[in-house]
């Protein structure tokens, strides 16, 4: 098992002890596992974490974007301060609930990784290493730290089963499986690790993805409760905030996100903060306040890739298409994430970049298939390209199979209801595609979508209501919904204002 490529660890100290991984946690997912480990079944009783008590570690945990890595403050002997350095640092991080830095987490990973190699029955740090690689594939874009991630966390529990301390690695294999997209197998071992250990507040991150991918708004909500009880400050805020943001609850998501910038306590963790307050401007339609905010962003982290990618977009609505394409190179070299390329293909298409817009399509396509060589479910993405860039009945195909497996989020709604509409089936779209629209807030898209439903069906009334929404963002919030959704909202003008398909 190798560190990442991109930055080699630094040099790490062989007479380091072990990081207790008994706080771990994780945001991401594993898809390849539909259930524990054949060794063991998920617990039914409460069981408190392993305590290394002879080193006097104390747990917390490195949260970042949708991942949580954790470990523990101090690596040395009771009473002795931490080794400065990149794996101090992280450890500083996670006790104040904050991501880490990049070149901080590849020191984490190879300091770890030269740990288990000399010492293969470490349960606790298989397990940190483990959850370590998903923060890692998460934020490389890189599926295949999945797969050593698996292995480590496997390791982890065939040394230490999870009903005898071994929370932690349940922990890891939720935030992996919420990485893969199996948001099923993601619920289980984190309600495995919660019903053990409620207190633990590093499992609610994983259970809130989850959660929000099988559209269990009720249980998301109680998450998200429980994780600001257990870990209040800016993680919680910026949860919440995200919540709120998809609810469309613009006010108190803005309000949220701004508390969370004032307490952000790191670097990585106040550009997430400026880059969830640039997506807020976006909704609301002022791209020029969402450029500076990302900028801002930037300053503050100049590896926060989301944020580069958000002032892509943000460039998108103000008309700058020519800075907007650099930008989306510029995240694309440095973070190959599937979405940000499907964004730059519409770009192209939109300025009528035919060639360009077609080699990044398929370069999408090759992505994609990479990924689900890993373990990850795209459907969702590929169901979304498919719809529009490619074969309309294959998307619904995918989509149906989506939701027939319980992931029924506003996204996979919104996905299956704009495949059918695309495959020739209006009616069929509009139950799906209106509870999209109700369910997710003030996305444009979604309303965009729902508008053009209406208005096959002859339902004007409603149509125009919908593109109307969609627009109050202005026609930037898509290169390619943004203007056909305003050409849509003019050709109904030669429409009946009312009549029976409103009432």
């Amino acid at each position: 098992m190798d560190v990442m490529p991109q930055q080699p660890p630094q040099p790490s100290d062989p007479d380091r002890p072990p990081l207790d991984a008994s706080a771990f946690s994780g945001a991401t997912a594993l898809s390849a596992l539909s259930g524990p480990p054949s060794a063991e079944s998920p617990p039914l009783t409460l069981r408190t974490a392993l305590r290394r008590t002879a080193l006097g570690v104390v747990a917390g945990a490195v949260l970042l974007t949708g991942a949580v890595v954790a470990v523990p403050e101090g690596g040395g002997t009771a009473g002795t301060p931490p080794v400065p350095g990149p794996v101090s640092r992280a450890m500083a991080a996670a006790a104040a609930g904050a991501p880490a830095s990049l070149s901080d987490l590849t020191a984490l990973l190879g300091d770890r990784q030269r740990w288990v190699d000399a010492h293969p029955a470490d349960a606790g740090s298989w397990a940190v290493l483990g959850t370590a690689y998903v923060e890692w594939g998460r934020r490389s874009a890189d599926a295949s730290y999945y797969g050593r991630a698996e292995r480590a966390l496997r390791r982890s529990l065939e040394v230490r089963p999870g009903g005898t301390g071994n929370t932690g690695a349940w922990v890891g294999l939720a935030a992996l499986a919420d990485a893969r997209g199996d948001f099923v197998a993601a619920r289980k071992w984190g309600e495995a690790a919660r019903a053990r250990e409620p207190r633990r507040w590093t499992v609610y991150p994983a259970l809130i993805e989850a959660y929000d991918g099988l559209g269990d708004r009720r249980s998301q909500d109680e998450a998200v409760a429980r994780f600001a009880v257990l870990r209040a400050g800016a993680p919680a805020l910026v949860r919440t905030a995200r919540r709120d943001r998809d609810r469309g609850r613009a006010e108190e998501a803005l309000a949220g996100a701004r508390a969370a910038a004032d307490r952000a306590v790191t670097p990585a963790q106040k550009a997430e903060c400026l880059s969830l307050l640039g997506e807020l401007a976006r909704d609301r339609g002022e791209p020029r306040e969402a450029l500076a905010r990302y900028d801002a962003a930037l300053r503050a982290d100049r590896d926060h890739d989301p944020a580069l990618a958000g002032r892509a977009g943000a460039l998108v609505a103000l008309g700058r298409t020519e800075e907007a394409g650099r930008a989306y190179r510029a995240v694309l070299a440095r973070l190959p994430r599937p979405a940000y390329m499907l964004e730059l293909g519409e770009l192209y298409e939109s300025l009528g970049r035919v060639r360009e817009a077609d080699a990044q399509y398929a370069r999408l396509r090759e992505a994609l298939d990479r990924d689900e060589e890993q373990g990850v479910n795209n459907a969702l993405l590929r169901g979304r390209f498919e719809a529009d860039h490619g074969d309309p009945d294959a998307a619904v195909g995918l989509l149906n199979a989506e939701w027939a497996r319980g992931h029924r989020s506003a996204a996979v709604a919104d996905a299956l209801g704009w495949a059918r509409y695309r495959a020739g089936d209006p009616s069929g779209a509009l139950e799906y595609a209106g509870r999209a629209a109700d369910a997710g807030g003030r996305n444009a898209s979604y309303a965009y979508h729902l508008g053009v439903v209406r208005a096959e069906l002859g339902q004007y009334g409603p149509a125009r209501r919908s593109l109307e929404e969609a627009l109050r963002a202005g026609p930037g919030f898509s290169p390619l919904e943004g203007p056909a959704a305003r050409e849509a909202l003019d050709g109904l003008d030669a429409a009946p204002a009312g009549g029976p398909q409103d009432a």
